[in-house]
């Protein structure tokens, strides 16, 4: 059948986690989203059996209202898998609960034949488990066949996406990468969102910075080497000609995470060449409702990106980057921007669904 013969049937799905930030921005994009229809909430123990809207009447974090579709859905208890899988195909996984918990909980989804799209760090690096950024990485879907046979599964499975940290300078790399990216190094400016708050809620933010974010120097380190990975024997391996070294930092940001990068190429092409690649990646999924149609733009101007001018670019979509230039202890220098809880969580987590189903997971 020739595309544009039918209408998409949307897909039940359900928010676990609904309560946190991510799970609010969750709610936001999923507002009369042509692929999906949110039929179930679910949270901690303490939220379930009341109503959304009067459940979160003063917990609503963003500056956009709570979407009236939300506030008469009873919340469910996120650990009752059975009852909250009943009847939906996928469930978006933002729930704060320690590592082993998130990964039994991840695992008792996906077998009740859900299809798990993760924000959660804890099967990030399971070599069953692709982590995606859909215009980078999709192919990693390929490792979805033996997941399901390591869990049991027909239909189910869990795929996650990569931490919010990595989100400002991997697509970079990504478009440089004929180049042979060989070691970088990198310090993130991360908003305060990333940790789930607000300046209201963390008032000790307000001029200060904090030089230590617990796990993301670890995540930012090893997560950009599964990205750029390959599947072999069933595992997707890690890449093992890249290095790299970060440093996190918190600042009085309230959303978007700039990342300041130095690297050496395997071969150098030029610094007029390196910015032509990025201005013109191209992305094949722009297709995808949430999709930026510019997945990377590059600023000249010596000031750019900065948050409050570009972080919510393409509906906080977009990679913004600028300030490409030699360094002289490295080859080159940039400066790159991402909206944290769009890009980097809830509007990625979304995309890589819409990529799911567009290859046809949730048939």
């Amino acid at each position: 059948m020739k595309k544009g013969m039918y209408k998409m049937e949307r897909t039940k799905i359900a928010v676990v986690g609904a309560t946190g930030m991510v799970g609010q921005r969750l709610l936001v994009l999923l507002e009369n989203h042509p692929y999906f229809e949110v039929v179930k909430l679910a949270a901690s123990k303490n939220s379930a059996g009341k109503k959304y809207g009067d459940l979160m009447e003063n917990k609503w974090k963003l500056d956009i209202k709570m979407p009236e579709y939300t506030k008469n859905i009873i919340v469910e208890d996120a650990i009752d898998v059975k009852s909250v899988a009943n009847g939906i195909k996928l469930i978006f996984c933002a729930v704060n609960l320690d590592k082993q918990e998130l990964v039994a909980l991840e695992e008792a989804y996906a077998k009740e034949e859900v299809v798990v799209v993760s924000n959660n760090s804890a099967n990030r690096m399971k070599a069953d488990v692709p982590m995606i950024i859909p215009e980078i990485n999709a192919n990693h879907l390929d490792i979805v066949e033996t997941q399901r046979k390591r869990l049991g599964t027909k239909k189910g499975f869990i795929v996650v996406k990569p931490n919010c940290s990595i989100q400002s300078y991997v697509p970079v790399f990504a478009a440089l990468k004929e180049y042979g990216i060989k070691e970088a190094s990198i310090c993130t400016y991360q908003a305060i969102s990333g940790s789930g708050k607000t300046f209201e809620e963390w008032p000790e933010m307000v001029e200060n910075i904090i030089p230590y974010i617990s796990g993301e120097e670890e995540k930012s380190e090893i997560e950009p080497l599964k990205i750029f990975g390959h599947i072999e024997n069933e595992e997707i391996k890690l890449n093992d000609s890249m290095k790299f070294s970060a440093q996190c930092i918190r600042v009085p940001v309230l959303d978007g995470h700039l990342a300041c990068v130095s690297f050496n190429l395997e071969n150098n092409p030029g610094k007029e060449t390196l910015i032509e690649k990025i201005k013109s990646f191209k992305s094949d999924i722009t297709d995808l409702p949430l999709a930026p149609k510019e997945f990377i733009h590059y600023y000249e101007e010596n000031d750019r990106p900065q948050p409050l001018l570009d972080r919510d670019n393409e509906k906080g979509m977009q990679i913004t980057v600028g300030r490409l230039r030699e360094d002289n202890l490295f080859d080159y220098k940039f400066v790159g921007l991402s909206h944290n809880t769009l890009r980097g969580a809830a509007g990625g987590a979304v995309l890589t669904a819409e990529l799911i189903k567009k290859l046809g997971y949730l048939d």
